[in-house]
């Protein structure tokens, strides 16, 4: 289907995730971020090796909840990737899930305004493109609007959508979530949206949630 022909995306309702043990992965999102209906689990023993080329955030309101999620991922059974630490842009932690998903915890916020709690503004998928200008002319090509694009980011505006979608240098993310760029095999990662289904230029499959 020729991106001229293509079902417009409005809005990314879920994600979901392939585990080779999904009853476990289920609950460890239940367990470290409360995520139920947003984030699916399916059985998948697809070859996978290193990074898979992309990562979830949860973006939160106040750094007291980055450390919240961070503690609770921890002692859910997630690997610490990068500490939570400050920034120029605020703070942040990456860990990444038993199952192989990287997540990143972060808050563009400096102080806290209340006590901390495991609550979170929204869910953002931040994939890695080889060709970041081919990959933001296919996704605009299908109806989504750049919010922000600078160098080799790209942030799409998705104001309908329970989650947000951003592009990134494969190598920056890599970089940005502390792994190695190198990965072979499959995503293990599904976008459920609107839009039909399709597969992007770096390989990642987009689907309904009824599939």
């Amino acid at each position: 289907m020729n991106t001229t022909d293509a079902i417009t995306i409005t809005s990314i309702d879920s994600i979901t995730l392939d585990a080779a043990d999904p009853e476990a992965a289920a609950q460890f999102y239940a367990d470290a971020f409360g995520l139920i209906s947003q984030v699916r689990v399916r059985a998948s023993d697809a070859p996978t090796s290193g990074f898979r080329g992309f990562t979830m955030s949860l973006v939160v309101p106040q750094p007291a909840n980055v450390r919240a999620l961070f503690d609770s991922a921890v002692a859910a059974g997630a690997t610490v990737l990068k500490p939570v630490e400050k920034s120029l842009w605020g703070l942040g932690g990456v860990v990444q899930a038993p199952d192989g998903a990287i997540w990143n915890l972060a808050t563009s916020a400096k102080k806290d305004t209340g006590p901390a709690t495991r609550e979170f503004d929204h869910i953002v998928v931040l994939l890695g493109a080889e060709d970041v200008s081919a990959s933001k002319r296919f996704y605009t090509g299908r109806g989504l609007a750049v919010a922000k694009s600078f160098g080799s980011y790209v942030d799409f505006a998705t104001p309908s959508s329970p989650i947000g979608l951003g592009l990134y240098k494969r190598r920056a993310l890599a970089k940005s979530a502390g792994v190695a760029p190198e990965g072979t095999g499959s995503h293990r990662i599904r976008i459920n949206s609107d839009g039909g289904s399709f597969t992007d230029p770096d390989g990642f499959a987009w689907g309904t949630s009824s599939e």
